[in-house]
């Protein structure tokens, strides 16, 4: 049986940065974690001190909304440490002030819009690596054949897996008979136009994936003393 910091961090694993589109637990930024009887309290970090502020209250509101969640919680602390926001979004979190109610004036886009956004570069880098992944797999497949792919083509691996849950969080289908190359509203591409469409997403993915290992490196290069929160982490 998981213990309650168990349940709490696995909680955790499904707050993502939104830039990065991975898990906060997996890029490290998960910096204590403590339980004492069902009061929750954790505390994260982030690779700069000037990391974007409206990217950093998403994450730490995340983290707070998945631990409320959790059904044995008796009260949840959520505290971004060492950024330039950090008591602006600490206090905006335990008002329970929301996003514009945090920010104010400089609140410059609805919270729900900017995670669309991500939402949407997430689902354009697991669509390419999905399909770089059949192009590399099947010499014979052309570019172009890419628009009668669909979904029951693709292997049963984490990719599709991982594309599947990005189709779902902009409310597309996951029928298997649905094309795999299409746009945020589940469009497909004409034809002729997937060879651009690819290469645009190539460059999303490439982004992502640069952004990630490079925010890895600040952050272990900024907290060189200090272990992440794990799973085994108690009162």
């Amino acid at each position: 049986m998981r213990t309650p910091e168990q349940h709490a961090r696995a909680a955790l694993d499904a707050v993502v940065d939104p830039e990065l589109d991975e898990p906060i637990t997996e890029l490290g930024f998960v910096r204590s974690l403590k339980v004492d009887d069902g009061r929750v309290t954790v505390h994260l970090r982030l690779p700069t001190p000037f990391c974007a502020p409206n990217f950093a209250y998403l994450m730490a509101s995340d983290a707070k909304d998945v631990l409320t969640e959790l059904p044995w919680t008796r009260a949840v602390t959520v505290e971004l440490d060492d950024h330039h926001d950090s008591e602006v979004i600490n206090r905006g979190l335990a008002a329970e002030a929301g996003y514009r109610g945090t920010f104010g004036a400089e609140a410059d886009t609805d919270l729900d819009e900017l995670r669309r956004t991500f939402h949407r570069k997430a689902h354009t880098a697991a669509m390419e690596r999905a399909l770089t992944g059949m192009l590399r797999a099947d010499p014979d497949l052309a570019e172009t054949d890419l628009h009668r792919v669909t979904i029951a083509d693709l292997p049963d691996d984490g990719t599709t897996r991982a594309l599947l849950r990005r189709r779902s969080a902009l409310g597309l289908g996951t029928d298997a008979t649905l094309p795999v190359l299409v746009d945020e509203h589940g469009t497909p591409y004409p034809r002729e136009e997937i060879p651009l469409r690819l290469r645009r997403a190539r460059s999303t993915r490439i982004s992502i994936d640069g952004n990630a290992h490079f925010c890895r490196g600040l952050l272990r290069t900024r907290y060189a003393d200090e272990t992440p929160a794990t799973e085994e982490t108690t009162a």
